[in-house]
């Protein structure tokens, strides 16, 4: 598979799927499910995080730190919606911010405890219409989309991380966790030193409350790697209407689709949303006839395709 001019070969897809199994794990042990040296195994992370083809972000569960989750979707004039879509991407409370739809919208991602979007952005300029859509804690577990064949059962056993420990207490940060977080928000991967010199502690001392803050879920680590770099060219967001009393077993199955890289429950006219990825078109059609279309408790569907990516997980996109 070719991103630019970088090539993913087995290793490659390899080193993904174990980062997505855990973000920060040690590259010796990377080396070892891989079988290769463990000098290959940072040289082709180094490699992939310079072509801006792999990024690994830190994201902290904005619920347990007091914050309320929205997506926003701006409906607006196909001239101005790359405008909108920098101004919203420029929030630091924003994140997966997107251009759909040809261009004729822009969705967003909010964490936030103020009013979402209400100032700061140029409503007056070709905005057609603004919806907002408060994200509900959901039972079932998120989908983790990407190269999921590269590693056998086993070799996933070895790396994988103890589940981190359920609870609805309210998480405590203060400035230095917070410088902390910030830190990992931009390289999720930062060293302990870095992190040290950031946060004004100690290796050891960034190392336990690092370790603190994934155990207790208020961080977790995600990778970021585009769609086109794994061979898939079409990414879609799925709005749909479910029956409430099917929109768990819903989102479950969704969420065991490979294709889906999103699932949650919302507020709104719609209260069940999808991110679906597919390697063309025709994947695509057959996902909606085929999977979503047998799923019996879908009322209504809306696919809206995704044009641009201006913002990840935290991070500007290529061209943001």
């Amino acid at each position: 598979m070719v991103a630019g001019y970088v090539t993913l070969d087995a290793i490659d897809r390899g080193l993904v799927h174990a980062l997505r199994v855990d973000g920060r794990v040690a590259f010796s042990g990377v080396a070892e499910v891989l079988g290769v040296s463990e000098h290959t195994v940072a040289r082709r992370y180094r490699r992939l995080r310079a072509s801006g083809v792999l990024r690994v972000v830190a994201v902290a569960d904005g619920v347990r730190l007091g914050k309320r989750l929205w997506i926003i979707r701006i409906r607006c004039a196909l001239d101005v919606s790359g405008v909108m879509a920098a101004a919203v991407a420029g929030r630091p409370d924003t994140y997966w911010v997107q251009i759909l739809s040809g261009g004729t919208e822009v969705c967003g991602h909010v964490s936030s405890n103020d009013q979402v979007l209400v100032e700061e952005l140029p409503w007056d300029r070709g905005v057609l219409g603004v919806s907002a859509h408060e994200v509900l804690p959901g039972p079932f577990e998120p989908p983790r989309w990407g190269p999921g064949d590269a590693l056998d059962a086993e070799q996933v056993a070895r790396l994988r991380r103890p589940a981190a420990e359920p609870t609805d207490q309210r998480a405590v940060l203060d400035a230095r966790d917070r410088r902390l977080l910030d830190g990992l928000n931009r390289d999720g991967r930062a060293t302990y030193a870095e992190l040290g010199k950031l946060t004004g502690w100690s290796q050891s001392t960034v190392a336990r409350r690092l370790d603190h803050l994934r155990r207790t879920g208020v961080l977790t680590f995600h990778v970021e790697v585009p769609p086109e770099a794994l061979g898939h060219q079409v990414e879609a967001r799925l709005w749909m209407v479910v029956q409430p009393g099917a929109l768990v077993t819903t989102a479950e199955a969704l969420t065991a689709h490979p294709e889906i890289s999103y699932v949650a429950v919302t507020t709104g006219l719609t209260n069940l949303v999808a991110q679906v990825i597919c390697p063309d078109s025709a994947h695509l059609y057959r996902y909606l006839t085929e999977q979503v279309g047998s799923l019996a408790g879908v009322n209504t569907l809306e696919t809206a395709p995704v044009l641009r990516t201006a913002k990840g997980f935290y991070s500007r996109g290529p061209d943001g």
